[in-house]
């Protein structure tokens, strides 16, 4: 089978005046602050001067973006815009009447394409839950029964669905699903293949979240960016839409996203945030892209950590100082080498028992990947174990080894070892940033499954794993 194109060429770190001790020491603190990263990527001037993926991920597999799946809304509204199909002062009730609630309040009749792109609807916080609770079946009508204790424009919160809505106005102005839009428009033109998207009960996607794409795609998507739109000879996205998009809107405060950060606190464009040196879009968990214009430079990182702000420290203070400088051959050598070597240890252990152990899941029942009570078997097989969940979900485990399988026909790699008495395994959901930990005490017939980091969608495992993707059946 063919390899694909590669999207973007590649060079050593010293030919684009990159100096490699610059990013190893980005690595070095990476790890000092155990940010658990899954991959990453360096570009300068166009060109990757460094890429690498911490084993079992991989270059050619996609990763879920989370909330950086919003900017690249942004761009669809930047398309509708530019064909005029859309404009920043139409109004949500106007554009979408079909969903407009009776009685809707003088605010929320009042909310533009402006606002949305700004999350500056007039909503205090995220309005998702609420929205969802309120109408389950159509979110654009919940999120305009939602209170709006401010006046549109005059205040920033961040709002997943803001970007929800303005996938379904993109959708109703252009009548093209997002996914289809952006596929014809954006990621068939760079070349990106095997863009994945979530989607809710409907086959909507979720326009705020959901977005599946490789980490090269990624970088290539901020490359795209720092050429104000332009790929090849195309102009792909008009480049006012890039320079409106990507500059400040509107001042950010401190809160649930981003808390207090510095990076988090530069401000808010439509669906980018600004940063100490350019922008980036941000997706729960580490999935960023970050576009430093003035540096020509763009980092993508796919990642599980909580400490977002490190990743951007790092950068800053350890990869910045070193562009315009180059090293020497050996050094660039030497950071290749570490990169091709990054990984995730599989989990340690023996063997052990050749015959199958059985147990029960024993809570914790909040957030649980598993069901409580959920009968468990851990029984050798070809090399390593097979792990039954019930009668629904059967996964293959390494030994000493990463192991995919696709049991419901999404991917899931996992390792496995004894130690001592006790069966210790990680189920990666290779495709996220998640993965389960699964604790067997074979003495005590008990097991505990838990997450690295919970899905925001779902707990359960089963739903991230079946095909095709959709962790939130429940609503529309």
């Amino acid at each position: 089978m063919p390899s694909r194109p590669a999207l973007l060429p590649r060079s050593a770190p010293a030919a684009a005046q990159v100096s490699s001790r610059a990013i190893a020491a980005l690595l070095d603190r990476l790890e000092a602050r155990s940010v658990e990263c899954h991959s990453i990527m360096v570009v300068r001037r166009g060109v990757v001067v460094a890429e690498g993926w911490w084993a079992p991920y991989s270059p050619g597999r996609p990763h879920l973006l989370y909330s950086l799946t919003k900017s690249f809304t942004s761009v669809a509204v930047g398309l509708a815009v530019a064909d005029g199909l859309l404009s920043l002062d139409d109004r949500v009730v106007d554009v979408l009447p079909d969903h407009v609630p009776a009685g809707v309040s003088q605010r929320g009749s009042r909310v533009t394409v402006h606002h949305l792109l700004s999350m500056t609807s007039g909503h205090h916080t995220d309005s998702l839950t609420e929205a969802w609770r309120l109408e389950p079946g159509d979110l654009v009508r919940g999120f305009l029964r939602v209170p709006f204790p401010d006046e549109p424009g005059t205040r920033h919160a961040y709002d997943n669905a803001t970007t929800f809505l303005l996938a379904r106005m993109v959708e109703r102005v252009t009548g093209r699903a997002l996914p289809e839009l952006l596929g014809e428009r954006l990621f068939g033109p760079m070349g990106v293949e095997h863009a994945e998207w979530d989607r809710v009960a409907s086959g909507a996607a979720f326009g705020f979240h959901g977005l599946h794409l490789t980490t090269e795609a990624v970088a290539a998507f901020g490359e795209l960016l720092r050429r104000e739109g332009r790929w090849g000879d195309r102009q792909l996205v008009p480049r006012d839409w890039v320079r409106l998009a990507t500059r400040r809107h509107i001042e950010t405060l401190p809160a649930e996203v981003g808390g207090a950060e510095p990076d988090w606190l530069r401000g808010y464009g439509y669906q980018f945030w600004r940063s100490r040196h350019g922008y980036f879009g941000n997706g729960a968990y580490g999935q960023q892209c970050l576009v430093v214009p003035e540096h020509d430079l763009v980092v993508a990182v796919t990642a599980a950590t909580q400490a977002e702000q490190a990743m951007l420290d790092a950068v800053w203070e350890c990869l910045l100082p070193g562009l315009g400088c180059a090293d020497s051959t050996g050094d660039d050598e030497a950071l290749a080498d570490r990169l091709r070597q990054l990984s995730l240890a599989p989990v340690p252990g023996t063997a052990g028992p050749h015959g199958p152990v059985e147990a029960r899941i024993q809570g914790p029942a909040e957030d649980a990947p598993v069901p409580d009570g959920t009968p468990v078997v851990v029984d050798s097989a070809y090399g390593g174990w097979l792990l039954r969940f019930g009668s629904s979900l059967t996964v293959e485990a390494g030994h000493g080894a990463w192991r995919e399988s696709s049991p419901l026909g999404r991917p899931v790699v996992a390792s496995g070892g004894w130690q001592g008495g006790t069966f210790v395994a990680d189920l990666v959901v290779i495709t996220t940033p998640h993965r389960v930990r699964l604790v067997v005490d074979a003495d005590a017939g008990t097991a505990v499954a838990t997450w690295n980091v919970v899905p925001l969608t779902t707990p359960e495992l089963t739903v991230h794993l079946r095909s095709p993707l959709m962790t939130r059946p429940d609503v529309a």
